[in-house]
């Protein structure tokens, strides 16, 4: 199979324009194909934490193709550079969105064009899919019916961070006169935790201590000014990009202990603490189902079958099976396992499926322990299975921890605390929908 830029010169004259630009896109000669737009953004200050994710999303592509793709439907997939912009990535949906025979997934890979597109998948009839991202009330599918959270939402990740501190505490119950610092983001991403924090710090008794930062977050001085007055016992960073590395530099500046800063799962990853190394020992960050992995037999298989003979993605194969390289596998799985059981489910093997039928097999996921053996995610990977009602399908994660080298799980699979995380999600859901006069389904 070739691959090519088969861009027109007025389509990529257009696109200049348009700041977009469309890469990568397989020339599949004979047979069917399903077309996958790929949104990526391995440029702009986020470059750095986008193109290893966008590495592992292009090579699980290139892999099921060289494996005869999905019951003999190859994907056609093509990369739409977006800086991590929303304007850019709402441009790449309406240009791809039917695309040699249209999309039926789209992974808008931002919290911010999450919110964007929503309402236009709903009216298109494409499903989102957000691994770690985007609207956590999504989860909600009696509301939300084509947004997808598979795996995890925000509102799991920070009250896994809470459950984690009460544990290291002695109990929940220990945490009652603690203060807890939130030093987020300030963005949807960093903002979406609040109510819950907040709801869990009236329950146990913390005090919570809310610091946002302006975007990227290179300047952060009054942000750990005020750490150092202020003296929380943790903090919980929902940082990404460079706000993330300036962080722990800062912390370590204040005296505020590593060890003692929790992050959020998109920070939490090799380029957030390889510029800090020993400075940032200790950290912790909630991990979304898998931290790096090189023994999973998927990660060997992608050495073996594709950088062994030249046809890898990342120029440097030593990142493969860094932690976002492995969370765009796991974007790229879901998305082929949702092709799959659509192509089962409708009998349409060998034949390209629907965005509504996409959408029945986002519903309807269930991917076994044994079907993740068979797929080489052992390690990476718990079952997962979603319905009408719940479109996340999980409510568990990790924390990993930074030794200086590497990140290393330190916990055991914690479970969010599923009544308080859909009651924060259900009540955010319920809001969205009184304001867009949505009727939720019943979901029998």
């Amino acid at each position: 199979m070739q691959h090519s830029r088969h861009l027109t010169k007025l389509a990529a004259t257009l696109l200049a324009a348009a700041g977009i630009a469309l890469t990568g896109a397989p020339v599949l000669a004979q047979g069917v194909s399903q077309y996958m737009p790929l949104v990526t953004y391995r440029t702009g200050p986020y470059g750095p934490s986008g193109t290893p994710a966008a590495n592992g999303l292009d090579d699980y592509y290139k892999l099921v193709n060289a494996r005869g793709g999905i019951n003999g439907v190859k994907l056609d997939y093509e990369e739409c550079e977006t800086g991590y912009d929303t304007a850019r990535t709402v441009e790449c949906y309406e240009r791809m969105k039917t695309k040699n025979g249209g999309a039926v997934v789209f992974q808008p890979w931002s919290t911010g064009a999450t919110f964007a597109i929503t309402e236009k998948a709903d009216t298109d009839k494409i499903p989102l899919l957000i691994l770690g991202y985007g609207r956590g009330d999504s989860a909600n599918g009696k509301v939300f019916n084509w947004v997808f959270p598979v795996g995890g939402n925000y509102e799991v990740g920070d009250d896994v961070i809470l459950q984690a501190i009460g544990k290291r505490e002695g109990g929940m119950d220990k945490l009652k006169g603690k203060k807890i610092a939130l030093v987020y983001h300030d963005s949807p991403y960093g903002k979406e935790t609040i109510p819950l924090i907040k709801l869990r710090a009236q329950k146990h008794g913390f005090s919570l201590i809310e610091l946002p930062v302006t975007p990227p977050g290179l300047e952060q001085k009054a942000t750990w000014l005020q750490v150092r007055r202020d003296k929380p016992d943790y903090i919980i960073l929902r940082g990404y990009g460079v706000m993330t590395p300036t962080a722990l530099k800062e912390a370590q500046g204040v005296g505020f202990a590593r060890d003692r800063m929790y992050g959020s799962w998109w920070a939490g990853a090799e380029t957030d603490v390889k510029d800090v190394a020993d400075g940032a020992k200790g950290y912790n960050a909630v991990v979304l189902q898998s931290t790096a992995n090189r023994d999973a037999k998927v990660v060997k298989d992608i050495l073996s079958e594709l950088y062994a003979k030249g046809q890898g993605t990342a120029s440097n194969k030593s990142e493969v099976g860094d932690v976002l390289y492995i969370r765009g596998l796991l974007a790229a799985l879901f998305s082929t396992e949702g092709i799959r059981t659509a192509q089962e489910h409708f009998n349409k093997k060998g034949q390209r499926i629907t965005g509504e039928e996409m959408r029945w097999a986002l519903e309807n996921l269930d991917i076994t322990q044994a079907r993740i053996d068979e797929l080489g995610f052992n390690g990476i990977l718990l079952p997962i299975k979603t319905s009408c009602a719940d479109h996340m399908g999980s409510y568990k994660a990790r924390i990993s921890t930074w030794d200086g080298k590497e990140w290393k799980i330190s916990s055991d699979w914690i479970e969010a605390d599923r009544g308080i995380v859909d009651g924060v999600d259900n009540e955010s859901s319920a809001k969205y929908a009184a304001e867009h006069k949505i009727t939720p389904r019943t979901c029998q």
